[in-house]
């Protein structure tokens, strides 16, 4: 398995491709089987020509990919400027199934697994990894993400939301030479390959993990017995006054989605927004799903803790996985990071390289992130959702 990634800032459409196509192929030494193409919206004119050029240029097997508000590629990150970048891979003993979904045809929430294995035309048995891509103005992700989680337990899920479009119709889903506006576009390989997932959700946990002992739907009533914003009161009057300004703008809930989880550490908690609280009864308002039982804990989030969690999380991966190589990555960034959280380039894809090495990564800036947090697969914001490519075996 051998993976290339290359950028281009040249203004003219054509011009990056081909750079990017010269690039890769000087890396590769031979046609790949996949090429992933991130095009940011200053070549709009020219989606069309995307994935004909690509699969003139290099000779791919399967090309794919989506318009980014903000691109990344060669271990860059390029923000607010023309940029495009490939990523492409040659895969010895993969073999890959591409499709584009429509909301419509995606089978009832309660339909049984062989329903989405014919749609998809694979098989659980085969153990496909999934690349996911999809259109925030016309598709419904999170339905797809738990078809598939049903469908397929022990596969990975990775990819993100198109971005760059500020209307319906603007944004592009690149896949094997035809432009889509409308749906999502996905990947299932098979064969020999793994796909690692890291998810760095940008938060650092505070206080103490507790049980949720009442709860109505997404309105959490009490932990461990005691009013929520009676526990947020307490936990106040222990944090410094950096981390007490921090609860007025950037208070989180963190979830255990793990039951068997006891002693959860940062990473292993599914990040979501406080939407509202109620003064008289002193419950919160999630922005999820909560049930009794689940194991909690409050957490806080600015460019400090992100860097921080981000680093932690692609540490303890590096750390369990020494054995692995990894010759190829995606990354999948929010568009509320990158220069806009941290004041600088290249902030996350620095860490990266820092922990893993020089690793092939591209990717782009999200509407929103797909990735799993306790072998379940959410749609996140401000996350980076990294998609590790190894062989199997």
């Amino acid at each position: 398995m051998k993976w290339a990634s290359a950028i281009s800032e040249q203004p003219d459409l054509d011009g990056a491709l081909a750079e990017c196509a010269a690039s890769i192929g000087g890396q590769l030494g031979e046609p790949p089987q996949l090429a992933v193409a991130f095009v940011s919206p200053h070549y709009q004119p020219g989606y069309d020509r995307v994935g004909p050029r690509l699969g003139e240029l290099l000779g791919a097997e399967h090309t794919f990919g989506c318009s980014g508000g903000g691109i990344i590629g060669a271990g860059m990150e390029v923000e607010q400027r023309p940029a495009l970048s490939v990523t492409a891979a040659v895969l010895p003993g993969v073999d890959i199934e591409a499709f584009h979904l429509e909301g419509e045809r995606l089978p009832d929430l309660d339909a049984g697994p062989n329903a989405w294995q014919e749609l998809l035309g694979v098989s659980e048995a085969q153990e496909p990894q999934f690349v996911l891509l999809a259109d925030p103005f016309s598709f419904p992700v999170q339905n797809l993400i738990m078809g598939l989680d049903f469908a397929f337990p022990r596969s990975a899920k990775i990819g993100g939301l198109a971005s760059g479009a500020q209307r319906p119709g603007d944004n592009a889903l690149f896949l094997d030479g035809q432009v889509h506006d409308v749906g999502a576009v996905g990947l299932a390989l098979h064969g020999n390959i793994m796909v690692d997932t890291v998810v760095a959700q940008g938060c650092r946990p505070i206080g103490e993990a507790m049980r949720i002992t009442s709860s109505r739907r997404n309105v959490l009533a009490e932990l461990d017995g005691h009013p929520p914003m009676a526990v947020l009161q307490n936990l106040y009057r222990s944090l410094t006054e950096r981390d007490r300004q921090l609860m007025g703008h950037s208070l989180f809930l963190g979830v255990v989605m793990d039951e068997l989880l006891d002693n959860p550490t940062q990473g292993d908690f599914l990040i979501r927004n406080v939407v509202g609280m109620d003064q008289r009864t002193g419950s919160l308002a999630i922005g999820e799903m909560l049930k009794e039982g689940q194991l909690v804990q409050f957490h806080l989030r600015d460019a400090d803790t992100s860097a921080q969690d981000l680093t932690f999380v692609l540490e303890r991966y590096a750390t369990e996985n020494r054995e692995n190589e990894v010759p190829g990555a995606l990354l999948f960034s929010c568009l509320g990071r990158g220069q806009y959280l941290y004041g600088r380039p290249n902030h996350d894809t620095d860490i990266f390289r820092e922990k893993l090495g020089a690793v092939p990564l591209g990717g782009f800036f999200c509407n929103g992130e797909i990735g799993p947090v306790g072998g379940t697969t959410f749609l996140h914001g401000y996350t980076s959702s990294f998609g590790l490519f190894r062989s199997r075996v």
